[in-house]
C-alpha cells in the first residue's frame, strides 16, 4: 500500500503547470528557467515544449532556448548578452551634447571629420548630437 500510494503522489514535471500563462515575461526573464530545466537534464527541445506551454507567443524560439542551453551546459550561468564587437560603447549624453554644441557654435563650418576627431567619437555619433539639439 505505501508503495501505491508514493508513485500516485510522483509527477512528471510537463504536467506541473502555473495558474496564468505568463505572456508578458521578457527574454531575460525566460533565460534562468532555461538554466533551470537545462541544469534538471532536460532536452532543449522538451523545454521549449514546457515554456511554449506557459509563455505563449512570448516563448523564445527553439532555436534561442538551443542556444541557452548549450551556453549554460559549457559552464556560462550569466544569464544576460554579452557585449558584442561592434556595438555603440557610447550613449548620447548632456556633456557630449554640450562639447558639441559648443564647437558648432565657436566654428558653424566645421566639417564632420573635425567634429569627429575632436571629440574622439564616429561620424554617425556626431550627426545623432546634431539631430538632438
Amino acid at each position: 500500500m505505501a508503495v501505491r500510494c508514493r508513485n500516485a503522489t510522483r509527477r512528471r514535471s510537463s504536467s506541473v503547470k502555473i495558474a496564468a500563462p505568463l505572456a508578458t515575461c521578457t527574454k531575460e526573464e525566460q533565460r534562468p528557467v532555461i538554466r533551470f530545466l537545462s541544469s534538471e537534464v532536460a532536452k532543449p527541445i522538451e523545454t521549449h515544449r514546457q515554456m511554449k506551454v506557459q509563455y505563449g507567443d512570448a516563448c523564445l524560439s527553439l532555436q534561442q532556448v538551443y542556444e541557452w542551453t548549450g551556453k549554460f551546459m559549457n559552464g556560462i550561468s550569466s544569464v544576460t548578452d554579452s557585449p558584442r564587437p561592434g556595438q555603440a560603447h557610447r550613449v548620447v549624453t548632456p556633456e557630449a551634447i554640450a562639447a558639441v554644441e559648443a564647437i558648432v557654435k565657436e566654428n558653424g563650418r566645421v566639417t564632420v571629420n573635425e567634429m569627429a576627431a575632436h571629440l574622439d567619437m564616429s561620424h554617425g555619433s556626431w550627426r545623432l548630437h546634431r539631430k538632438m539639439k
